[in-house]
């Protein structure tokens, strides 16, 4: 009797430390899952790569476009990462991207993760029309904002004098000094990084973020009228009027008759 109770009871403590264990082992599984989403929204993908969450279901993770790349900008995450496994990727502050007018890393994908059609112009590969990401200026803490002249993001831009421009306003501390301000054109900038490796602060003060993390949106309720083509949204807009009890008086008339407001 009492060996029968001293196995049942390992039994229990055993079936015990299994759950303990694979709940552990799941919450581990979970936490890299978490991970990996997070970081896959702010990882930088080669030129012409569709957009994140069709490149995940259609990258086969083959590596072909690392192999093709001669400047090794690419990798494929590994284990440890925290990224989505065996996609590629590219980290511009080690090595960015070279902009190769060839762009070899895309014709030699199999599946269309990486699509030339979206670096394409006029029938040729076009790298300028890359996509890659939008660099952003931490205007606190980029030198040419204190004052210190620095252009080292505007020398090392391929698109020089495009994806970014210098804006030159007068130093009113010194008085006889000028700002020397980079501005970056997100319609232009490809994300190329060479800004984000030439920028001279310990860490980068000019940084390439994916598009879709980097700007805001305005949404359609806004319109730019002085864009033909912007405007062109309204010609089948429609509107909607919301009647209130307040809204059936005069507004002046509904300020006058509120109390609160004296």
């Amino acid at each position: 009797m009492i060996k029968q109770g001293m196995s049942e009871r390992r039994k229990f403590i055993l079936s015990m430390a299994k759950g303990v264990g694979l709940a552990a082992m799941g919450g581990l599984v979970w936490s890299a899952y978490v991970d990996e989403v997070t970081a896959s929204s702010l990882m930088l993908r080669p030129p012409g790569a569709i957009k994140e969450d069709d490149f995940l279901a259609t990258c086969i993770k083959c590596g072909l476009c690392v192999e093709a790349c001669p400047y090794d900008t690419l990798v494929l995450a590994k284990p440890g990462d925290n990224k989505p496994l065996g996609t590629p990727y590219f980290m511009p502050r080690e090595i960015p991207c070279y902009m190769c007018p060839e762009i070899p890393c895309v014709p030699v994908c199999p599946t269309g993760a990486l699509n030339a059609a979206s670096v394409t112009t006029d029938g040729k590969l076009d790298i300028n029309s890359a996509d890659m990401g939008v660099a952003v200026v931490d205007m606190k803490n980029c030198i040419a904002f204190w004052g210190i002249q620095c252009d080292a993001c505007y020398r090392a831009c391929p698109l020089l004098g495009q994806a970014i421009t210098i804006e030159y306003s007068k130093n009113e501390r010194t008085g006889k000094h000028a700002f020397m301000k980079p501005v970056v054109d997100s319609d232009i900038c490809t994300g190329c990084g060479l800004c984000e490796k030439a920028c001279v602060t310990e860490k980068a003060s000019i940084f390439v973020l994916p598009r879709e993390v980097a700007l805001g949106r305005a949404g359609d309720y806004y319109i730019k009228g002085w864009d033909k083509a912007d405007e062109k949204r309204l010609e089948n807009a429609t509107s909607q009027t919301t009647t209130t009890e307040i809204s059936k008086d005069k507004a002046v008339d509904s300020l006058n008759s509120n109390e609160d407001l004296y």
